[in-house]
């Protein structure tokens, strides 16, 4: 059985910061020596002083860490628009890089994601529901199925805690090559342009041999998701199998890592890591050494391209399996459609919201009454609604359907 490396300090999730990152930064760059980790929330200091604002708590922490005083007040001046002139996204929200599944958000609404990076709490809250937390149990609890020896090692600086990844990932190469089954297998690269990352849920061999790349979906409802849903699915196992497929055939470089995520090559592991490492045979004294030594095992395995792509969908309450779906790859359309995405993210384009096809969307999101989007479209269609009833002329009465009797829309309520 694999051993699955863990740390006693919570992982940064492979991020950079971000507005809702700051809300619970951990990073020795960032951190001071005590380990202890500042954050937005809570209405009363070490001291004892309390705070009525979220202003004054950011002044309190400023004075606290000090080193921290300019993205402390990035967010007491955040702007609450969906766009700011002059700056990119990725400037705006201090990205350096992107993660496979923020696209998946985009892809189901644009203006979603953005709120989600512009109004962190609400993005935080939303975090903490049922169905989210439901879901990430039933994917440890599958992880666990394969890697049940769990050893805790003190991850000391964040080179450390990307290090715990990356040996993670040197145990189930080779199990994968033997025809094992792993779970959680972290992929990076780039993309278009951009450095993405992500967690692929699982990777096997097929009876006949085929390399299969399969990502869990739990749902609430005992049924399969409609194509509105399926879409980000698609695109998320889409993105993985090309993170996958450059990682083997060489295509990622030490510098890709390096520099997305800011870690210095020559750090020194911790000691526990360094006893690890040496347990398993490897000899790895700083992060460019075991970077360099993971490269070069991606490189020379015999894994090849993944085959298939493969969605399994299955019920939180019964924890029966609904169905699962097989994903045709379709390359060119699929980078299109990442270049599309990517526009909004260098600021070659406002975010887009969703259309009145799929104003349903809108009833399940958490910025419906504060949507800068839907109010604007709201709007922009109750007018079209009233120009078309003056100029319609009052012998057409409007069939059921919206339609008058010639048989041209009225317009449509956007709700």
């Amino acid at each position: 059985m694999n051993s699955n490396l863990t740390s006693t300090e919570p992982s940064d999730d492979w991020g950079d910061i971000s507005d809702a990152e700051l809300l619970d930064v951990q990073s020795e760059h960032l951190a001071p020596p005590d380990r202890s980790s500042p954050t937005l929330g809570g209405n009363v200091g070490d001291d004892g002083q309390s705070f009525e604002t979220t202003e004054k708590r950011i002044d309190y922490l400023i004075k606290k860490w000090p080193n921290l005083a300019p993205l402390f007040e990035r967010v007491k001046n955040r702007s609450t628009a969906l766009s700011v002139p002059n700056q990119s996204p990725m400037e705006r929200f201090f990205k350096r890089h992107l993660s496979v599944t923020q696209l998946c958000e985009q892809s189901w609404c644009e203006i979603k994601m953005a709120y989600g990076f512009i109004k962190p709490k609400v993005r935080m809250l939303e975090m903490q529901n049922t169905e989210v937390t439901t879901g990430a149990s039933i994917h440890l609890a599958r992880e666990l199925e394969v890697k049940p020896n769990v050893v805790t090692v003190a991850a000391v600086t964040r080179e450390d805690r990307e290090a715990l990844k990356l040996i993670n990932m040197l145990q189930m190469v080779p199990a994968l090559e033997t025809g094992q089954l792993v779970r959680e297998f972290p992929v990076f690269g780039v993309l278009e342009g951009m450095f993405f990352m992500g967690v692929v849920d699982e990777l096997y061999r097929s009876d006949s041999g085929e390399l299969v790349l399969s990502e869990l979906k739990t749902r609430s409802h005992n049924s399969l998701p409609r194509p509105a849903q399926t879409k980000g699915h698609a695109l998320q196992v889409g993105m993985y199998k090309l993170l996958f497929d450059s990682m083997v055939k060489g295509s990622v470089k030490r510098d890709h890592l390096l520099h997305n995520l800011q870690l210095d090559p020559n750090r020194v592991l911790g000691s526990d890591l360094q006893t690890h490492t040496q347990s398993l045979g490897l000899q790895a004294v700083t992060f460019r050494e075991l970077l360099d030594h993971l490269l070069i095992v991606l490189t020379c395995s015999n894994l090849h391209a993944i085959d298939k792509l493969r969605l399994e969908y299955s019920h939180q309450s019964s924890g029966k399996l609904i169905g699962t779906r097989e994903v045709a790859f379709e390359e060119a359309q699929l980078r299109t459609n990442i270049r599309g995405y990517l526009a909004y993210w260098r600021g070659e384009r406002v975010p887009q919201g969703v259309e009145v096809e799929e104003a349903w969307k809108c009833r399940m999101c958490p910025y419906e009454e504060t949507c800068d989007w839907r109010r604007d479209r709201s709007q922009r269609l109750m007018m079209v609604n009233k120009r078309a009833k003056l100029e319609c002329p009052k012998s057409d009465d409007p069939k059921p359907n919206g339609s008058n009797l010639n048989g041209s829309n009225l317009g449509v309520e956007y709700r």
